[in-house]
Order: C-alpha cells, then sequence, then structure tokens
C-alpha cells in the first residue's frame, strides 16, 4: 500500500497526475485536482534521480540529458542543454557604476540632473553610482542612449579567463577554489 500524496490515504494502485507542473502519485478521490499522466511500463524510474556518471550519455540515458525534470516545451533536442531564464538575460559589466558616475561628469550633470532627463528618481541614480542596486533593463536603454555608454558585459570579459588554478587534468578540488582566512 502506498500513501496519497495530496491526502495522505492509503492506496493499493496511485495515479500519478500532474498538479501545477509536479508529479504526483495520489489516490482515485484526488484524481479531480490534477491532469493524469500517462506513465511508461519501462523501468525510467530508476534514472530518474540518477546522477548520469557518463555525461556524453548513451542510447539509455536520453531522457535525462535534459536535466530531467518537467519542463515545458522540452522536445527531443538531442543532446543539448535545458534552456533556462538566465540564457535571455543580458549580462552588465562589472564596472557599471563607474562607467555611469564618469559619463554624467563628463557631461556636467548632477545626479539630480541625469535624473531628470531620464524621468527617473535621483535616489535610483544614486544607488546604480554607488553600486547598490543594478539598473532595470528599461533604466540600461535609457542610461545607454543618453549617456553614449555600452553597460553590457560583453562575451569576451576577461573575468571569465582569470583564474587559472586547478590541476593539470582539468578536474578541480574545494582546495582550489576556497580561500583560507587564517
Amino acid at each position: 500500500m502506498v500513501q496519497c500524496e495530496m491526502c495522505g490515504a492509503e492506496t493499493s494502485s496511485p495515479k500519478t497526475i500532474k498538479v501545477e507542473g509536479a508529479k504526483l502519485d495520489v489516490c482515485s478521490n484526488c484524481t479531480d485536482f490534477g491532469t493524469e499522466v500517462q506513465t511508461s511500463t519501462s523501468s525510467s524510474t530508476s534514472t530518474k534521480y540518477s546522477t548520469g556518471s557518463s555525461p556524453s550519455g548513451g542510447s539509455s540515458g536520453g531522457s535525462t540529458a535534459s536535466g530531467g525534470g518537467t519542463g515545458s516545451g522540452s522536445s527531443s533536442s538531442g543532446g543539448s542543454r535545458r534552456r533556462d531564464m538566465f540564457d535571455e538575460m543580458d549580462e552588465i559589466a562589472t564596472d557599471y557604476d563607474e562607467q555611469i558616475r564618469k559619463a554624467r561628469e563628463g557631461r556636467g550633470l548632477s545626479q539630480s540632473d541625469l535624473a531628470n532627463e531620464l524621468n527617473e528618481k535621483a535616489s535610483l541614480i544614486r544607488k546604480l553610482e554607488r553600486g547598490d542596486t543594478l539598473p532595470s533593463d528599461r533604466v540600461q536603454r535609457k542610461l545607454e542612449r543618453f549617456l553614449e555608454i555600452d553597460l553590457g558585459g560583453g562575451s569576451g570579459s576577461p573575468d571569465d579567463t582569470e583564474w587559472e588554478g586547478g590541476s593539470s587534468s582539468g578536474s578541480y578540488t574545494l582546495g582550489d577554489v576556497v580561500k583560507r582566512k587564517d
């Protein structure tokens, strides 16, 4: 006997349903709370939580190559990795605060003058120049257009290739990354 993951009742034949993206094994009384999912009779559950020792994968582990979750719209795309919300986001330069301040001062504007030109609050400009907050995409575009600067992080930033720790085999340990506070 198995417990229903919704109500906790004991059931001998649980049904798998999907409720707001989560798959649950429920009793027959709770099936109305979601849409029933057809499960295959193969042993796909044995690899559901496996770590996959060979990342290149084989023909048997092809379904877990995309991260093995309940991703919407995940079609059989071979071995490509699963896309997430961060793929769509633009990077911002690490020195965006200095760029904004220098460009503003170069034009002889005060923080409140720049805020008026951009139709934003002066407190936002202060926070941006201190590095306390990141500009939204809309504010970033306004700043770039008005101050004629590029706040994008760029794909070839030196921060990505700066660190050269680790062993010659290419595998890293925690000791390669951690900095001691002695």
